[in-house]
């Protein structure tokens, strides 16, 4: 995500032929000087028969990739007076062997970078046109060929098509039809599940639900994306950035709709954390940046990779440090986490037909270390759908009816949060719900008896109130009360109990 600037320069000795690339690249990187060598000569403008030396400045930092390549050839045909005017243009693109531009991933927060340190003039792929087009200041040109790239830097090359020696105008991209979100009238009953949902969408909450299968866990974490609302500029930026660096698609347009990453179970460490030879990729975590990411069966995850999450959860970054440097991801994610009552899932009710032993229960949930669902702020207990709430034929609410009041309350969190440049409640620090936002002893003194009993932690006191105050703008009022406060307490000690 923190892009630096490489400078590229060339050198034409008076020697035997030879390619020389020097500045720390890697195995990538290194074998683009036979690539480069066939793709200038296939597009027309063939690199000089004597010693090339390429040197990538700064020298002392690694580089990787195939985005290099177009950078490279440009400053090899400046050495030899093939081309001029390219000393302030960035080149982002990989070469075929034909001389065509490939795209690369990672164009857009290398736009940014670039953008950031001065340099507005941008080269990319026609491919990565409308990704790179993104950053608002960028002048971005792009081309299909190295042929028409060095025609628009004065080469004295023809071009089959004119116009490709032109930069190309940018189009605007039609957006493509999103995949509708699924919808919470389609849930039968579930009152209280629905409003822990209502409430985890509006305070950007945590949220745990231990019930029986089927009883509609996963139904109720995958609408929760459709009840969220857009993301805003800038955090539409960072999402879309690391969605490009991931390498997952081509993004032409902003995201807008906050991401929902489901990894199944079986998913290491590396893929949850981020990781990968070299400097490590974005995982899961930092893919559902500003969005959900949805553990179901969470015992069922590696007891490492779940307790991975614990400083995300708290930072809201992932910083992973790697023998070749280290790289800073934002993951600030709503963790949904859903599991069953026993291995087996039938401890529902009175538990008769379940068959699990003491031993396998206790295995099961020390999967969830108590640090972990310390962090968690509504843990629910969903309880099987009766046949009453298939019988009465009343519908529920619609996802875009609950959308609009988890707006409101977001916006009621903005106006009294913004002094301290907070959005939402959860990131709400404890000293200002003990300070400028503190509550009367009278409106809190349920909370303050379970501290005192140990029912819940110093951290878990400062999440209840945050859940507390959500609670308050989903109804409108202005400060929460005693109601609220013992509403907030129940989930958070609802799954304890259960």
């Amino acid at each position: 995500m923190n892009g630096h600037i490489v400078e590229v320069e060339a050198d034409i000795g008076q020697t035997l032929p030879a390619f020389v690339l020097l500045g720390l690249p890697d195995a990538s990187l290194n074998e683009a000087k036979d690539r480069i060598r066939a793709a200038a000569r296939n597009a027309g403008v063939p690199l000089s028969r004597r010693k090339i030396t390429v040197n990538l400045i700064p020298a002392s930092l690694p580089k990787r990739g195939s985005s290099f390549d177009l950078a490279i050839v440009m400053a090899a045909l400046a050495a030899a007076g093939d081309v001029r005017g390219c000393g302030t243009t960035v080149f982002i693109a990989e070469l075929g062997l034909d001389g065509q531009l490939r795209p690369v991933r990672g164009t857009l927060p290398a736009v940014m970078a670039a953008v950031d340190a001065g340099y507005r003039s941008i080269v990319v792929a026609a491919e990565n046109e409308a990704e790179a087009a993104l950053v608002p200041t960028a002048e971005v040109r792009s081309f299909h060929t190295l042929r028409a790239v060095a025609a628009g830097f004065g080469a004295d090359v023809e071009v089959e098509d004119p116009a490709e020696a032109v930069p190309r105008a940018l189009v605007a991209v039609p957006a493509t039809q999103p995949v509708p979100p699924k919808d919470l009238s389609d849930i039968a009953g579930q009152v209280e599940a629905r409003f822990a949902l209502e409430i985890a969408a509006a305070g950007a909450h945590h949220l745990l639900m231990m019930g029986p299968p089927g009883a509609g866990k996963t139904m109720l974490a995958e609408r929760l994306p459709g009840i969220l609302p857009d993301l805003e500029d800038d955090h539409a930026m960072e999402v879309t950035a690391i969605h490009s660096l991931s390498g997952e698609r081509l993004c032409a347009e902003l995201v807008r709709k906050p991401p929902f990453e489901s990894p199944h179970h079986t998913a290491t460490p590396a893929s949850i954390i981020g990781g990968g030879s070299g400097i490590p990729r974005p995982g899961a975590a930092s893919r559902a940046h500003r969005g959900i990411l949805f553990l179901d069966e969470a015992p069922e995850y590696e007891r490492r990779v779940l307790e991975a999450l614990r400083e995300p959860l708290e930072s809201g970054r992932l910083v992973l440090h790697r023998a070749s440097g280290t790289a800073s991801y934002p993951a600030r994610f709503q963790l949904v986490l859903a599991l069953n009552p026993c291995p087996c899932g039938l401890a529902n009710g009175k538990g008769i037909d379940c068959m699990c032993t003491a031993q396998q229960r206790r295995r099961y949930f020390n999967r969830l270390s108590g640090p972990l669902l310390d962090r968690v702020d509504l843990q629910l207990v969903v309880q099987r759908v009766s046949l009453a709430d298939y019988a009465d034929g009343a519908s529920s609410e619609a996802s875009s009816v609950v959308a609009a009041r988890v707006a409101e309350a977001r916006a009621a969190q903005r106006a009294r949060l913004g002094r301290w440049s907070y959005a939402t409640n959860s990131e709400v620090q404890g000293r200002i719900l003990r300070g400028e936002l503190a509550l009367s002893r009278r409106v809190t003194a349920p909370l303050d008896r379970a501290l005192d009993r140990s029912l819940v932690s110093a951290r878990g006191w400062d999440r209840v109130l945050r859940v507390a105050w959500t609670i308050c703008d989903l109804s409108g009022r202005g400060s929460p009360d005693a109601d609220d406060v013992v509403t907030a307490l129940g989930f958070r000690l609802q799954e304890r109990a259960a």
